[in-house]
Protein backbone atom coordinates (compact mmCIF):
# COMPACT_ATOMS: atom_id res chain seq x y z
CA UNK A 1 0.00 0.00 0.00
CA UNK A 2 1.43 3.36 -1.03
CA UNK A 3 0.79 6.72 0.63
CA UNK A 4 2.51 10.02 0.02
CA UNK A 5 3.76 10.84 3.53
CA UNK A 6 4.36 9.00 6.82
CA UNK A 7 1.29 10.54 8.51
CA UNK A 8 -0.96 8.87 5.92
CA UNK A 9 0.98 5.62 6.13
CA UNK A 10 0.64 5.56 9.92
CA UNK A 11 -3.09 6.34 9.74
CA UNK A 12 -3.60 3.30 7.52
CA UNK A 13 -1.34 1.12 9.69
CA UNK A 14 -3.52 1.84 12.73
CA UNK A 15 -6.39 0.05 11.00
CA UNK A 16 -4.55 -3.28 11.00
CA UNK A 17 -4.23 -5.51 14.09
CA UNK A 18 -0.94 -6.19 15.80
CA UNK A 19 2.27 -4.22 15.77
CA UNK A 20 4.42 -3.05 12.88
CA UNK A 21 7.99 -3.60 11.83
CA UNK A 22 10.31 -1.78 9.48
CA UNK A 23 11.56 -3.69 6.48
CA UNK A 24 14.43 -2.34 4.41
CA UNK A 25 14.57 -3.43 0.79
CA UNK A 26 16.72 -2.11 -2.08
CA UNK A 27 15.47 1.36 -2.89
CA UNK A 28 12.55 1.37 -0.48
CA UNK A 29 11.66 1.24 3.23
CA UNK A 30 8.45 -0.55 4.20
CA UNK A 31 6.32 -0.75 7.30
CA UNK A 32 4.86 -4.24 7.65
CA UNK A 33 1.70 -4.61 9.71
CA UNK A 34 0.63 -7.57 11.78
CA UNK A 35 -2.25 -7.95 9.34
CA UNK A 36 0.15 -8.82 6.53
CA UNK A 37 0.02 -5.48 4.74
CA UNK A 38 3.17 -3.68 3.57
CA UNK A 39 3.01 0.12 3.63
CA UNK A 40 5.35 2.59 1.96
CA UNK A 41 5.47 6.37 2.26
CA UNK A 42 6.23 6.71 -1.43
CA UNK A 43 6.73 10.47 -1.61
CA UNK A 44 4.72 13.39 -2.93
CA UNK A 45 3.76 13.50 -6.60
CA UNK A 46 3.36 10.90 -9.33
CA UNK A 47 7.04 10.49 -10.17
CA UNK A 48 8.21 9.73 -6.62
CA UNK A 49 5.18 7.53 -6.00
CA UNK A 50 5.82 5.53 -9.16
CA UNK A 51 9.51 5.05 -8.36
CA UNK A 52 8.91 3.87 -4.79
CA UNK A 53 6.03 1.60 -5.76
CA UNK A 54 8.08 0.05 -8.57
CA UNK A 55 10.97 -0.58 -6.18
CA UNK A 56 8.69 -2.33 -3.68
CA UNK A 57 7.01 -4.42 -6.37
CA UNK A 58 10.33 -5.46 -7.89
CA UNK A 59 11.89 -6.36 -4.55
CA UNK A 60 8.88 -8.48 -3.60
CA UNK A 61 8.83 -10.27 -6.95
CA UNK A 62 12.56 -11.00 -6.84
CA UNK A 63 12.16 -12.27 -3.28
CA UNK A 64 9.56 -14.79 -4.39
CA UNK A 65 6.61 -13.11 -2.63
CA UNK A 66 5.01 -10.91 -5.28
CA UNK A 67 2.16 -8.62 -4.30
CA UNK A 68 -1.31 -9.43 -5.62
CA UNK A 69 -2.78 -5.95 -5.12
CA UNK A 70 -1.54 -2.36 -4.79
CA UNK A 71 -3.58 0.34 -3.06
CA UNK A 72 -2.80 4.04 -3.24
CA UNK A 73 -4.16 5.57 -0.04
CA UNK A 74 -4.17 9.01 1.49
CA UNK A 75 -6.00 12.24 2.00
CA UNK A 76 -6.93 14.62 -0.79
CA UNK A 77 -9.26 17.30 -2.05
CA UNK A 78 -12.91 16.51 -2.70
CA UNK A 79 -15.22 18.05 -5.27
CA UNK A 80 -18.28 19.44 -3.50
CA UNK A 81 -21.03 18.62 -2.98
CA UNK A 82 -20.51 14.95 -3.91
CA UNK A 83 -17.36 14.45 -1.79
CA UNK A 84 -17.58 16.57 1.37
CA UNK A 85 -14.77 16.97 3.88
CA UNK A 86 -14.43 13.84 6.03
CA UNK A 87 -15.91 11.51 3.43
CA UNK A 88 -14.18 8.60 1.73
CA UNK A 89 -13.76 8.14 -2.02
CA UNK A 90 -12.89 4.94 -3.89
CA UNK A 91 -11.52 5.11 -7.43
CA UNK A 92 -13.59 3.68 -10.23
CA UNK A 93 -11.11 5.38 -12.57
CA UNK A 94 -7.63 6.74 -11.81
CA UNK A 95 -6.97 9.60 -14.23
CA UNK A 96 -4.00 11.88 -14.69
CA UNK A 97 -5.60 15.28 -15.22
CA UNK A 98 -2.72 17.53 -16.27
CA UNK A 99 -0.53 15.37 -18.51
CA UNK A 100 -0.81 16.87 -21.97
CA UNK A 101 -0.59 20.26 -23.65
CA UNK A 102 -2.23 23.64 -23.19
CA UNK A 103 -3.36 25.01 -26.54
CA UNK A 104 -5.26 28.06 -27.76
CA UNK A 105 -8.32 25.82 -27.89
CA UNK A 106 -7.86 24.45 -24.39
CA UNK A 107 -6.17 21.47 -22.74
CA UNK A 108 -5.32 18.36 -24.76
CA UNK A 109 -4.58 15.13 -22.86
CA UNK A 110 -1.44 13.31 -23.86
CA UNK A 111 -3.47 10.61 -25.61
CA UNK A 112 -4.75 13.20 -28.09
CA UNK A 113 -1.13 14.02 -28.88
CA UNK A 114 -0.58 10.39 -29.84
CA UNK A 115 1.21 9.19 -26.70
CA UNK A 116 0.71 7.07 -23.62
CA UNK A 117 -2.44 6.72 -21.55
CA UNK A 118 -4.28 8.86 -19.06
CA UNK A 119 -6.46 6.41 -17.11
CA UNK A 120 -6.38 3.13 -15.22
CA UNK A 121 -9.43 1.15 -14.19
CA UNK A 122 -9.41 -0.78 -10.90
CA UNK A 123 -11.21 -4.14 -10.81
CA UNK A 124 -14.94 -3.52 -10.69
CA UNK A 125 -15.58 -6.19 -8.07
CA UNK A 126 -13.03 -4.65 -5.73
CA UNK A 127 -14.40 -1.13 -6.22
CA UNK A 128 -17.91 -2.37 -5.51
CA UNK A 129 -16.92 -4.29 -2.37
CA UNK A 130 -14.77 -1.42 -1.07
CA UNK A 131 -17.55 1.11 -1.52
CA UNK A 132 -20.12 -1.18 0.12
CA UNK A 133 -18.15 -1.92 3.28
CA UNK A 134 -16.87 1.63 3.82
CA UNK A 135 -19.86 3.65 2.65
CA UNK A 136 -17.56 5.49 0.26
CA UNK A 137 -18.63 7.02 -3.02
CA UNK A 138 -16.95 5.62 -6.12
CA UNK A 139 -15.93 7.68 -9.13
CA UNK A 140 -12.94 9.23 -10.81
CA UNK A 141 -9.96 10.24 -8.68
CA UNK A 142 -7.76 12.75 -10.48
CA UNK A 143 -3.99 12.82 -10.21
CA UNK A 144 -2.45 16.28 -10.52
CA UNK A 145 1.11 17.54 -10.27
CA UNK A 146 -0.15 20.97 -9.20
CA UNK A 147 -2.87 21.02 -6.55
CA UNK A 148 -5.96 23.00 -7.53
CA UNK A 149 -6.14 26.38 -5.78
CA UNK A 150 -8.70 28.39 -7.73
CA UNK A 151 -12.37 28.12 -8.54
CA UNK A 152 -11.57 28.50 -12.24
CA UNK A 153 -9.29 25.47 -12.31
CA UNK A 154 -11.72 23.41 -10.25
CA UNK A 155 -14.47 24.24 -12.73
CA UNK A 156 -12.22 23.37 -15.68
CA UNK A 157 -11.35 19.98 -14.17
CA UNK A 158 -15.00 19.19 -13.53
CA UNK A 159 -15.87 20.21 -17.08
CA UNK A 160 -13.30 17.74 -18.46
CA UNK A 161 -14.05 15.06 -15.85
CA UNK A 162 -17.73 15.32 -14.83
CA UNK A 163 -17.59 12.25 -12.60
CA UNK A 164 -14.47 13.38 -10.69
CA UNK A 165 -14.91 13.11 -6.93
CA UNK A 166 -11.43 13.86 -5.64
CA UNK A 167 -7.90 14.84 -6.55
CA UNK A 168 -4.55 13.68 -5.22
CA UNK A 169 -0.95 13.73 -6.39
CA UNK A 170 0.12 10.08 -6.43
CA UNK A 171 -2.57 7.73 -7.75
CA UNK A 172 -1.66 7.62 -11.42
CA UNK A 173 2.04 7.13 -10.62
CA UNK A 174 1.24 4.23 -8.30
CA UNK A 175 -1.07 2.77 -10.94
CA UNK A 176 1.55 3.03 -13.68
CA UNK A 177 4.04 1.08 -11.56
CA UNK A 178 1.50 -1.57 -10.59
CA UNK A 179 0.07 -2.13 -14.04
CA UNK A 180 3.55 -2.37 -15.55
CA UNK A 181 4.04 -5.49 -13.42
CA UNK A 182 0.56 -6.89 -13.99
CA UNK A 183 -0.74 -6.08 -10.51
CA UNK A 184 -4.25 -4.62 -10.04
CA UNK A 185 -4.54 -1.25 -8.33
CA UNK A 186 -7.07 0.72 -6.29
CA UNK A 187 -7.05 4.27 -4.92
CA UNK A 188 -8.77 5.34 -1.70
CA UNK A 189 -8.88 8.97 -0.56
CA UNK A 190 -10.25 10.59 2.60
CA UNK A 191 -11.30 14.15 1.86
CA UNK A 192 -9.44 16.80 3.86
CA UNK A 193 -10.50 19.91 1.93
CA UNK A 194 -12.71 21.09 -0.92
CA UNK A 195 -11.13 21.32 -4.37
CA UNK A 196 -11.08 25.01 -5.22
CA UNK A 197 -9.74 28.25 -3.71
CA UNK A 198 -6.86 27.50 -1.38
CA UNK A 199 -8.15 28.10 2.15
CA UNK A 200 -6.01 26.44 4.80
CA UNK A 201 -8.50 27.38 7.51
CA UNK A 202 -11.00 25.05 5.85
CA UNK A 203 -8.66 22.05 5.83
CA UNK A 204 -9.50 19.19 8.19
CA UNK A 205 -6.41 17.03 7.93
CA UNK A 206 -6.89 15.38 11.33
CA UNK A 207 -10.48 14.47 10.53
CA UNK A 208 -9.42 13.06 7.16
CA UNK A 209 -6.68 10.94 8.70
CA UNK A 210 -9.19 9.60 11.22
CA UNK A 211 -11.59 8.79 8.37
CA UNK A 212 -8.73 7.01 6.60
CA UNK A 213 -8.07 4.82 9.64
CA UNK A 214 -11.76 4.05 10.11
CA UNK A 215 -12.23 3.32 6.43
CA UNK A 216 -9.34 0.89 6.26
CA UNK A 217 -10.53 -0.78 9.44
CA UNK A 218 -13.64 -1.77 7.47
CA UNK A 219 -11.75 -2.35 4.23
CA UNK A 220 -8.96 -4.56 5.59
CA UNK A 221 -10.97 -7.83 5.47
CA UNK A 222 -11.94 -7.12 1.86
CA UNK A 223 -8.33 -6.52 0.87
CA UNK A 224 -7.20 -9.72 2.61
CA UNK A 225 -9.86 -11.90 1.01
CA UNK A 226 -10.13 -10.34 -2.43
CA UNK A 227 -8.85 -12.38 -5.36
CA UNK A 228 -8.19 -11.20 -8.88
CA UNK A 229 -11.30 -12.62 -10.50
CA UNK A 230 -12.37 -9.45 -12.29
CA UNK A 231 -9.94 -7.53 -14.46
CA UNK A 232 -12.47 -4.99 -15.70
Amino acid sequence: MATAVPAERDAVARAFPGGTEQVFLPGVELVRTGGGCDLVAAGVGPASAAASTAAALTAAALGGTPYRLVVCAGIGGGFPPEAPVGSLVVSRTITVADLGAETADGFLPVTELGFGRVAHFPPRSLVREAAEVTGARSGTVLTVSTVTGTAARAAALRARHPDALAEGMEGFGVAEAAVAQGVPVLEVRAVSNPVGPRDRAAWRIGDALTALTEGFGKLAPVLRSWTQHDHQ
